[in-house]
């Protein structure tokens, strides 16, 4: 609350929040002045009377504990009642990320997005548009006998991400494409008709689902990006190996969007400009 006001407006407002947080948690007088370790009439001077008086700092304190909401709003310096911790809380949470192809906190998040734009930096190439050939090679590894049945498990999942009314916009680094095509780094040992087909696929779904499917490619030596996807306005969610944190606050929501933005301001290869992009390293692949 940025507003100034004057102390006994203060102090009516204190008088008022401290009736209205006593009645939300079903507090008398009398247990309320049990909770803060103070006598009944401390508590019937707090509530009554007209002046401008406002409280100690201690005593302040103890009603916002006992009844769950800051110093502050009591004192009217915010308008949330909520606690730091209980802001926190709501604002910010740290989820397990197991490794599967559309866990389900992941999917709950594209359904709860679901109309809004999906912007979205993978930690490799979007799981969402590759093939079954690909997942298979990626994930035996880690799964070993089960891929498949994950896979079959996660198609459903796949097939309402791409068919969701959202549009998507993918941002990776221009080396991660380029590695895949090359069969280099991560990609080592890929073979070639894998990734030929994978390039194809990229082609494909460009060709069906442009514009609402959008793919950049930023060059990492220029601007960088951790794995993070943004769920409209709603949610913005880093990637940090075991964990998502997740942020719902729309300060850091907008700010996480105006640094996607950045990225795909200074995309090196555009989404227009992807097809053309694609052919040439997919004639590289021997």
């Amino acid at each position: 609350m940025s507003e100034n006001i004057d102390k006994r407006q203060r102090a009516a407002q204190f008088r008022q929040r401290l009736v209205a947080a006593m009645d939300r948690r079903g507090l008398n007088q009398s247990s309320l002045a049990r909770r803060i370790g103070v006598d009944r009439s401390t508590v019937s001077q707090l509530l009554g009377g007209d002046g401008a008086r406002l409280p100690n700092a201690q005593v302040v304190g103890e009603c916002a504990s006992a009844l769950g909401v800051s110093a502050d709003w009591l004192l009217s310096l915010s308008d949330r009642p909520e606690t730091a911790a209980d802001l926190m809380a709501i604002s910010l949470s740290l989820t397990e990320a197991p490794r599967a192809l559309v866990d389900e906190q992941i999917f709950s998040w594209h359904r709860e997005a679901a109309g809004y734009k999906i912007r979205h930096v993978p930690a490799a190439l979007p799981d969402m548009l590759k093939t079954r050939n690909l997942l298979e090679w990626e994930y035996t590894p880690h799964l070993g006998r089960t891929t498949e049945q994950a896979i079959n498990a996660s198609q459903d999942r796949l097939d309402w991400m791409r068919g969701a009314h959202s549009d998507y916009e993918i941002a990776l680094p221009l080396h991660e494409m380029e590695s895949f095509a090359l069969g280099t780094g991560y990609y080592a040992g890929l073979s070639p008709a894998i990734r030929r087909e994978q390039i194809d696929r990229f082609m494909d779904l460009n060709a069906q689902f442009y514009p609402g499917l959008r793919l950049y490619l930023f060059d990492a030596r220029r601007v960088y990006s951790a794995p993070i996807t943004l769920f409209g306005p709603l949610l913005a969610v880093l990637y940090v190996g075991r964990n998502y944190v997740a942020f719902r606050d729309s300060e850091r929501v907008q700010a996480f969007t105006r640094h996607f933005d950045h990225l795909v301001r200074e995309a090196s290869i555009s989404a227009r400009d992807l097809p053309v992009h694609l052919q040439a390293l997919r004639d590289r692949i021997t």
